[in-house]
């Protein structure tokens, strides 16, 4: 029996979450979909002003309540992101009690809002009752600018609402940070159909171990096959090496385009980087393993035709 679905999607203001989820929830059926500002409205209910004034502020202006401001002086990235930390631990409980209720139930659920900080919510706590999956979202500042403009006139938020950007890159900057330190996945969010591919290959099991034969020239081909077309997921690389009974087996979980590209020009700039990488290739005469993942099977066997299609997958000679 498959376990319930919990789908935890955060980011700051204006990057995109809300679509995000929602494309989510249609694709994997989830028919309950909840927004953690509802929930924070609810906790204020319980807990007023005089006793957690963060609470009742935006995350991207709690830090005015914050009463030993002195401590950060000439720092207000740490006022803001501290703010934002008092803030949201307030709502995080809440959320843990959605989450028990739901996998309680049996029921699917995307939660999504920017109070979902890694390393705040703790879902170990479920580990074996509910297949629990944790994204941060993230964007270009430019991007995210522009976004959290159509954001802010669509709701009818200007004016005083607009000022606050700089606040909610920090918060954004914030959570990227944080996501990192706890393992959550992060996800530039570059359009909603190659971010809710790339969530769901780290969502579904939809893999296979493939045996590939090319030099380090390439590799840009094969990463542009995988992660760019088809939002699939490198999970890890093995090298048959001589000599060795077992391949020597490195994980490296590239899903990220903009991740993978910094990869490529660092090969292709250092020259170092370049030798020691192609040494390794030439010792396994250029074949390795991937375990390959994608957002659905017809994804998957497109990225195989395709590697197929470009002589890149190994065909051992016949004796």
């Amino acid at each position: 029996m498959r376990k319930p679905y919990v789908i935890l999607i955060g980011s700051a203001s204006g990057i995109g979450k809300s679509t995000i989820s929602s494309e989510l929830a249609k694709e994997l059926g989830i028919k309950h979909l909840i927004e953690t500002d509802f929930i924070r409205e609810i906790v204020r209910g319980i807990i007023g002003p005089d006793y957690a004034p963060a609470l009742h502020k935006s995350s991207f202006d709690a830090y005015i309540t914050i009463r030993d401001k002195h401590r950060y002086d000439g720092n207000s990235e740490a006022l803001i992101s501290a703010g934002f930390e008092e803030h949201a631990s307030f709502v995080i409980p809440a959320i843990e009690k959605v989450i028990k209720r739901a996998v309680d139930d049996f029921d699917d659920v995307v939660i999504e809002g920017v109070h979902l900080v890694p390393g705040f919510l703790d879902i170990k706590k479920f580990p074996e009752e509910a297949s629990i999956h944790f994204f941060i979202l993230t964007a270009d500042e430019n991007i995210h600018k522009e976004r959290f403009v159509k954001r802010a006139m669509k709701i009818k938020r200007g004016g005083k609402h607009l000022e606050y950007f700089k606040e909610n890159r920090i918060i954004n900057d914030y959570l990227v940070k944080q996501a990192k330190e706890h393992h959550v996945p992060v996800i530039n969010n570059l359009g909603i159909e190659s971010t809710k591919k790339r969530i769901l290959t780290l969502i579904r099991e939809n893999c296979t171990e493939l045996t590939l034969q090319h030099n380090v020239d390439q590799l840009e081909e094969f990463i542009d096959i995988i992660i760019n077309k088809h939002g699939g997921r490198i999970v890890d690389v093995s090298y048959f090496l001589p000599g060795f009974g077992e391949p020597l087996k490195r994980k490296v979980d590239v899903y990220d385009p903009v991740e993978a590209q910094r990869f490529i020009k660092l090969i292709k700039e250092n020259p170092k980087r370049r030798k020691d990488l192609q040494g390794l290739y030439e010792l396994s005469d250029n074949v390795h393993g991937n375990l390959i993942c994608a957002p659905d099977d017809d994804s998957l066997q497109e990225i195989i035709k395709e590697l197929k299609d470009k002589g890149l997958i190994y065909h051992p000679a016949a004796e």
